[in-house]
């Protein structure tokens, strides 16, 4: 791997799983557009050699003990926190996310962790269903084997250790494959687990586009397959695994829908928490705020008040500590947002703040959107139906509940959705409405390691965090046991 002087240095992989001839691929600064890092893109018989090195070593890690596999985890969570500083640098470098959230990132990571491992033991313990004095029946819980794990750019920490933490402690062995984006922090997450004790032969790291993922996804003898990333991606990692009869579990997109109801206690209060939800991290979170609904008689102080929020928001280079939206990661992103602009507008949709990509004059270099709130939005409109991903919101009027909720469910995705009213009871029937993995009550876009992370429809299949984020890593075993007649 070749770095240009702009972040640290980094381990080689090692060159027994190397082809002679190495194909780099670049990482490019989206806040400057300019390339900071080569690194070497693995061929398919280098995934294949990995994959291998991983069978061979799964056996020897599950027969580890638990309490060792745990206190490797503890390690690592303990080098993420004495190395935040310079991992959320290099996350920033790498993706443009503002260095206060890279930060958060991190440390937030640690919690995930922490859960994750000291509920472990719980889903390992086999369960006695049934014991009479010649016949037991009991369950006992193996893991999968070999687990891939194709990761995303957005949250490269969250959205990998949500697999590779659970993985491991659960006795399975990991070949990860983060995004191309996001590769410098994947090889910084591969060094720290060795670091802290887990075993190369139960954490390999493979490097590379589409190509890889796609390779990764279709070896045989894989016990999963877990992708994070777009829809699109996640319809092809999964036909890729189908032939293999292989575990499949994808966390995808949303096109996640706030309500505020006319009896919300505090107006400008719903309006900053779900401008924050909207545009946090360039607005690129599966599960940011993409569409906003808004009862007619509270519309006109909501936009006011949500408005003045984005207009507060700094735009700017990611490494300073008060920028608070940088550039999206992906060059290809703008033409995205700049379609579903276009299309808002001509399609009669009013720009309260942004709607021009020359609105950000300052910024000459880099993949920079200007944060961009649209009123007088409805549903022919691609703002308010395909998945944005980025600083671009519509606020759509509304009569009351049943609109509110007609529009709600009104898509192909089923991540999260957002209630913002007076009253829990209420928030919960409507929630229950919608076919979603996540519903909240006068917040949004939170996800805690208590509780299943899943989506239904488009959005993916499956759950990470929570007990059943665990469970996702082993499979039962049902043994009978009875006693000879005559003993």
């Amino acid at each position: 791997m070749k770095y240009k002087g702009m972040v640290s240095s980094f381990q080689r992989i090692s060159c027994r799983f190397a082809s002679t001839y190495r194909h780099m691929f670049e990482i490019v600064n989206p806040a400057t557009g300019k390339s900071i890092a080569e690194m070497q893109e693995d061929y398919g018989e280098d995934v294949i050699r990995k994959f291998e090195f991983l069978a061979a070593g799964q056996k020897k890690w599950n027969l580890t003990p638990v309490s060792q596999r745990k206190a490797a985890m503890f390690r690592f969570a303990e080098l993420l926190d004495l190395k935040k500083v310079s991992l959320a640098r290099i996350l920033t470098l790498e993706m443009g996310k503002p260095i206060t959230q890279a930060r958060n990132e991190v440390r937030a990571t640690i919690d995930r962790i922490q859960f994750l491992t000291g509920n472990v033991e719980k889903v390992l313990s086999e369960e006695n269903m049934l014991q009479t004095s010649r016949l037991t029946e009991k369950v006992t819980y193996e893991p999968l084997g070999v687990v891939a794990n194709i990761s995303a750019w957005n949250y490269p920490y969250f959205v990998s250790a949500n697999v590779f933490v659970a993985a491991l402690l659960t006795g399975n062995t990991v070949l990860y494959k983060p995004s191309e984006y996001a590769s410098l922090t994947g090889q910084e997450i591969t060094d720290l687990l060795h670091e802290a004790g887990i075993p190369e032969d139960a954490f390999m790291l493979t490097t590379g586009g589409g190509g890889v993922g796609a390779k990764v996804a279709s070896l045989k003898g894989l016990g999963g397959v877990f992708f994070t990333g777009s829809n699109k991606t996640g319809l092809e990692i999964a036909k890729k695994a189908a032939p293999n009869l292989v575990k499949v579990q994808l966390e995808l997109g949303g096109k996640d829908p706030a309500y505020v109801r006319y009896d919300v206690p505090d107006v400008v209060a719903a309006a900053s928490t779900i401008a924050d939800g909207a545009f946090y991290n360039c607005g690129q979170s599966c599960c940011a705020v993409e569409r906003v609904y808004v009862d007619k008689r509270i519309y006109p102080s909501f936009v006011e008040a949500f408005v003045k929020n984005v207009k507060s928001f700094k735009v700017g280079d990611p490494l300073a500590a008060d920028t608070y939206i940088g550039p999206v990661a992906r060059q290809p992103q703008l033409t995205v947002l700049a379609s579903q602009l276009l299309d808002a507008l001509e399609k009669g949709a009013r720009a309260e703040v942004g709607g021009s990509l020359h609105d950000n004059k300052a910024h000459k270099t880099g993949y920079y959107f200007p944060p961009t709130v649209l009123t007088d939005v409805n549903h022919t409109m691609s703002v308010m139906r395909e998945e944005t991903f980025g600083p671009l919101i519509g606020i759509q009027a509304v009569e009351g509940d049943a609109e509110a909720l007609e529009l709600m469910k009104d898509t192909e995705y089923g991540l999260t959705a957002s209630v913002f009213c007076k009253a829990s009871s209420i928030a919960e029937e409507i929630l229950k409405e919608l076919d979603i993995g996540t519903g909240y009550w006068n917040c949004c876009d939170r996800v805690s390691p208590r509780l299943p992370w899943s989506g239904r429809k488009g959005s993916g299949l499956g759950s990470t965090l929570g007990m059943d984020g665990l469970r996702a890593f082993v499979q039962p075993k049902g043994i009978f046991l009875q006693q000879p007649h005559g003993a």
